[in-house]
């Protein structure tokens, strides 16, 4: 791959980079915008909910957080008709329950037909597994969380017992702080992430929102950091500034104003993008022994965007392209992780040999 540089000066270089991720953000946001829910609308689905609500049941199915049974009298004593304790952790209520058994009426009709799934509210229709409303994204958010504590673990070992360090037991490298800050949000993201596929409320909703905003915004700020080596606190402070006013008036929107999917899907990868945009620059012309890792972790997080605009049905109701997302980031984790301890190794020896 480096190769392809001789052919690019450094202007061209940076050029082509700009117009290949503003084509990408500009498709992003074009595609994004096809989010129907056309279950939502059908008429039978929406008689079936109703129905369900006022008789507890569809079908020969009963719910013990409904009032009523298919004969009309109350359950809430029939020990038989409760749910297990692993579900009722869970708190679905009688709405979510309602919906979920009649979306699978629904598309069981819909595939008799030959018609392929369609989004109820806003999301496929996933098969629980023991409770789990989204199995998949919940384990793969856990292997992301067990990924990134895995890296910031060993990213500890090196700068503490492998690496030189200072006269006051510090490290060396300046941007120790800044990526055990990363490692926080980063752990803090997946964790919510694996909560709110587990349980979609509107708690647990705006956790993950506010969580994956955050993280993001941070990414922003230390992309520009890093690339630009800036070292000086008031000149980090004067770069963090205007950004976090800005992820923090966004988080504070979608908590308490409107949750709108919309505008965050295009704050996020705005600066999703901006961020791959500004790491992209900074591999073509640096001469950063580890440039390309960063290289291969931005172009693989490109591709992986991919997958969240070229949006499909779940495979068996288990697996979609946001599962796959979740997926396609765990390698591209350790790959990154392993850049900043590379960086760590170098910036080191290089501040090592200046002051000797």
């Amino acid at each position: 791959m480096l190769s392809i540089f001789r052919y690019f000066n450094k202007e061209s270089y940076c050029q082509m980079v700009v117009r290949s991720w503003v084509i990408f953000l500009v498709l992003f946001c074009f595609f994004g915008v096809f989010d129907a829910s056309a279950g939502d609308a059908d008429p039978y689905y929406k008689s079936c909910v109703t129905e369900c609500e006022s008789s507890g049941c569809v079908g020969k199915t009963c719910f013990a957080n409904c009032k009523y049974s298919s004969d009309g009298s109350s359950v809430e004593g029939l020990w038989y008709l409760r749910e297990p304790l692993y579900l009722r952790w869970k708190q679905w209520d009688c709405q979510s329950n309602c919906r979920y058994h009649c979306m699978l009426e629904r598309e069981k009709h819909r595939e008799a037909q030959g018609l392929g799934p369609v989004k109820y509210h806003g999301k496929w229709p996933f098969q629980r597994l023991y409770g789990f409303q989204v199995p998949a994204s919940v384990a793969l958010s856990a292997l992301n969380l067990a990924m990134h504590f895995h890296g910031w673990l060993s990213f500890l070992i090196l700068l503490y017992y492998k690496l030189p360090l200072n006269s006051a037991k510090r490290p060396y490298y300046n941007f120790t702080t800044l990526w055990h800050i990363f490692a926080f949000f980063s752990l803090n993201s997946w964790f919510w992430s694996a909560v709110f596929h587990s349980r979609d409320v509107d708690f647990t909703e705006k956790l993950d929102y506010s969580s994956a905003v955050a993280l993001l915004g941070y990414s922003l700020i230390l992309s520009i950091l890093r690339s630009l080596n800036v070292k000086d606190e008031a000149a980090r402070v004067m770069v963090a500034a205007p950004l976090l006013a800005f992820v923090t008036t966004h988080i504070l929107y979608l908590n308490n104003f409107k949750m709108d999917y919309g505008w965050n899907m295009k704050v996020c990868v705005t600066m999703g993008v901006a961020q791959l945009l500004i790491y992209s620059i900074w591999a073509g012309v640096t001469n950063h022994p580890s440039r390309l890792k960063v290289w291969l972790v931005m172009v693989g997080g490109g591709f992986a965007m991919l997958l969240e605009i070229f949006d499909f049905p779940p495979y068996q109701g288990l697996m979609d392209a946001h599962a796959l997302w979740h997926a396609s980031t765990i390698p591209l984790t350790y790959l990154w992780w392993s850049f900043i301890k590379d960086d760590a190794e170098f910036q080191t020896s290089k501040l090592l040999r200046k002051l000797k």
